[in-house]
């Protein structure tokens, strides 16, 4: 089988029809109290060699152009340094001429270190999108769900990001606060997306397939207890964000299955439609489709 994957794999949903290349597995950081994503033991991080990786992409050509976009596995395939994400994006153009675009997801700490002439260096190789997982805007949340990010590191690395041409696409985690932090992770989260404009936007429904103890554990150490908002509580947080928000062209994206009511547009053309369907489903629930739990597949 080709390329070979340490499973679970993840990517995301618009890098559906993507070729996948692992250059790394698992996530560098880790500890983020409410991500179970690379938590079994086969997941542990490392990165794969420079000469493995650069060979996987060679071999990659035996398929042809059957792909016209690349993601860069797994959870922050960005935290490599500059040289071995040259070499890596060199490869690429020289055996896969047909790909035109490279994407990876990226925590805010892997542009610490990085300049912005380091990174135009990776757009013009091919670079194109870096999937930023804010979570939130808020410190205190952040501080919870042990992020290892805040406010001004979050929006340092989309900053840097953007003046380097790449684009970003970032997710921010409905009821990822829970009831205590609601309203401050909601306003926070847009004006830190009002400061960055980013070109894609998504929001999630936070969830906890394996329990919550551990985000429990996080909100406590700071004097709150976590108690998940439902569904109602869910609809006012989105309603307060997207009505925070002061984007000009940003693609917005709620229709993941987590979600429920799934909700696209482009901000800030499509703010009042998209606030006035969130009225209906907080004050007319029965009005308007909702996905039920069921459909809700995580």
């Amino acid at each position: 089988m080709f390329p070979e994957y340490i499973e679970p794999v993840f990517r995301p949903p618009s890098e559906g029809r993507s070729l996948i290349f692992q250059v790394t597995n698992g996530c560098s950081w880790n500890r983020c109290t409410f991500c179970d994503m690379y938590t079994q033991p086969q997941k542990k991080f490392r990165a794969k060699s420079e000469g493995d990786a650069v060979e996987e992409i060679r071999r990659a050509a035996e398929i042809g152009p059957r792909f016209e976009k690349v993601f860069l596995g797994d959870g922050d395939a960005l935290m490599l340094p500059v040289r071995r994400l040259e070499v890596i994006l060199r490869a690429i153009r020289e055996y896969l001429p047909w790909v035109r675009r490279v994407g990876a997801y990226c925590l805010p700490r892997n542009i610490r270190k990085k300049t912005v002439a380091e990174l135009s260096l990776l757009q013009s190789l091919g670079l194109g999108i870096a999937y930023v997982g804010a979570e939130s805007g808020d410190d205190e949340v952040l501080k919870a769900i042990s992020k290892g990010e805040t406010y001004d590191s979050t929006l340092d690395a989309l900053l840097k990001l953007k003046e380097a041409g790449i684009a970003t696409s970032v997710m921010v985690l409905n009821g990822i606060g829970g009831r205590a932090l609601s309203e401050q992770h909601a306003v926070n989260s847009a004006r830190l997306m009002s400061e960055a404009q980013p070109e894609f936007l998504s929001t999630l429904v936070a969830s906890y397939p394996l329990g919550t103890k551990r985000v429990e554990d996080g909100f406590e150490s700071l004097g709150y207890a976590f108690d998940m908002p439902d569904q109602h509580d869910l609809f006012k947080e989105l309603f307060l964000f997207i009505d925070g928000l002061e984007l000009s062209s940003t693609v917005f994206r709620s229709d993941h299955a987590s979600n429920y009511l799934p909700l696209k547009g482009v901000l800030g053309e499509d703010k009042n439609t998209l606030l006035a369907k969130l009225d209906v489903a907080i004050n007319r629930p029965d009005s308007i489709r909702l996905r039920q739990e069921w459909q809700r597949g995580l």
